[in-house]
């Protein structure tokens, strides 16, 4: 089949460098991409924020499948649009798609499903914002309605912080803290029947012992080998099935990928937040494992024909993603650097260890930096201890001027296996 992939960051390239693995993808192609993602998939330019023109260049090259990445085309509605061109793609409608796009909304879906997840309070005043965070106390959470790139949530036991941020927002979801580890569960759904993927672990503050402003993600690992081995069936039965039920009895189903951002509390599994999309750097490790052969998956979600597929095979090997991010990364990062050592990489540590590029592009012969988070250097090994030291082996063959990446990805957890 004839694949066209809708995005430019590691995420998309994880998903393109599986697509280029199998054997049934006759040819791949990425718009916009990026410089890592050229060297797998013919890249195309086309506005991903724009459905008319994404569905025109898929009924142009005559794509059999159409995958949108990214969050903001999807809350756009661009998967609508691809098709009503009677193209099948991977992606939720647009309404579907404010799962992710208005936390408001989606702390309605969960209250309809009966999703366990954190009590809240949307405020759109200053008066209403004092009233919330004075009734949770500290640490406050904060979380800007809309699409921030995993960038519009603050937790702070910082009282004046807190107010700041959230009277910077239209509309604020403020919310208790949840204690206890963060968890990533992806699934692959069609609106009926819910796969879901291998667990993960991300790391979002910027520096090491978790330290610094919430970015992105730095890192992730995949399996967790702290976590319950009922988890997955937990969470299956106690949110994911519950909340695409929830979303069809509305008229709103929901098929493409249900991201669960979890914590594991005191008092038993509840949601952060779900996306709507892969999420980044999570999907890094979760493919990194994944046997079975991605883009009969996809058409299937796209397809609605997931009821039909044969249980999704893993290896049981670990994998450890390391993100290098440009200086002053999660603020206005600095471009244009150039980019070395990505061929001694490959040359030295392929095929345990790879990079996946984000935020790069090409400067003639060089590739140089083109965002916040720059590259995602991603291994496998047979343990999470293996898997860590190959990525920080191959990591420490690049150069990138003023680069910052933390050095404890996945330590805790590969400490305890």
């Amino acid at each position: 089949m004839k694949v066209l992939l809708i995005g430019n960051g590691a995420r998309e390239h994880a998903l393109c460098r599986s697509l280029s693995l199998d054997p049934d993808v006759t040819a791949l192609y990425c718009a916009p991409g990026n410089a890592g993602i050229a060297e797998v998939a013919e890249l195309h330019q086309v506005d991903p924020l724009d459905g008319k023109a994404v569905a025109a260049l898929a009924l142009e090259l005559g794509a059999d499948l159409v995958v949108v990445g990214p969050e903001a085309p999807l809350v756009a509605g661009v998967a609508d649009a691809v098709r009503e061109a009677g193209v099948p793609v991977f992606g939720p409608s647009g309404e579907a798609a404010q799962l992710e796009g208005s936390k408001a909304f989606a702390k309605d879906v969960m209250a309809g499903a009966g999703v366990p997840t954190a009590r809240s309070y949307v405020c759109t005043t200053p008066e209403e914002v004092d009233e919330a965070l004075d009734a949770f106390g500290a640490p406050y959470v904060v979380k800007d309605d809309g699409l921030a790139a995993g960038k519009g949530v603050v937790v702070t036991a910082d009282l004046a912080e807190a107010a700041a941020h959230a009277n910077s927002c239209d509309r604020v979801v403020i919310e208790e803290f949840l204690d206890g580890p963060e968890v990533s569960l992806f699934a692959i759904t069609d609106g009926v029947t819910v796969i879901p993927l291998q667990p993960a672990q991300d790391f979002k503050r910027a520096l090491d012992d978790d330290k610094g402003p919430n970015t992105g993600g730095m890192g992730a690992y995949s399996p967790l080998p702290w976590a319950d081995p009922k988890l997955v069936e937990e969470v299956m039965q106690t949110v994911l099935q519950p909340t695409v039920d929830e979303l069809r009895r509305r008229d709103t189903p929901f098929s493409g990928l249900l991201y669960a951002g979890l914590a594991i509390t005191s008092r038993g599994v509840r949601v952060i937040e779900f996306n709507a999309r892969f999420g980044d750097p999570e999907t890094q490790v979760v493919l990194a494992r994944l046997k079975t052969p991605l883009a009969g998956i996809l058409l299937a979600s796209a397809n609605g024909t997931l009821a039909d597929l044969e249980p999704l095979r893993w290896s049981d090997d670990a994998a450890v993603t390391v993100v290098i991010a440009s200086h002053n990364y999660p603020g206005t990062p600095r471009t244009g650097d150039p980019i070395t050592g990505l061929a001694d990489v490959a040359a030295e540590d392929a095929p345990h260890a790879y990079v996946l590029h984000a935020g790069t592009k090409h400067d003639g012969d060089a590739v140089v930096s083109a965002g916040g988070r720059v590259l995602s250097v991603t291994a496998t090994g047979k343990n999470l201890s293996q898997a860590r030291d190959r990525a920080y082996t191959a990591l420490g063959r690049i150069r990138l001027d003023g680069s910052q990446h933390r050095t404890d990805i996945a330590a805790k957890a590969a400490a305890g296996e």
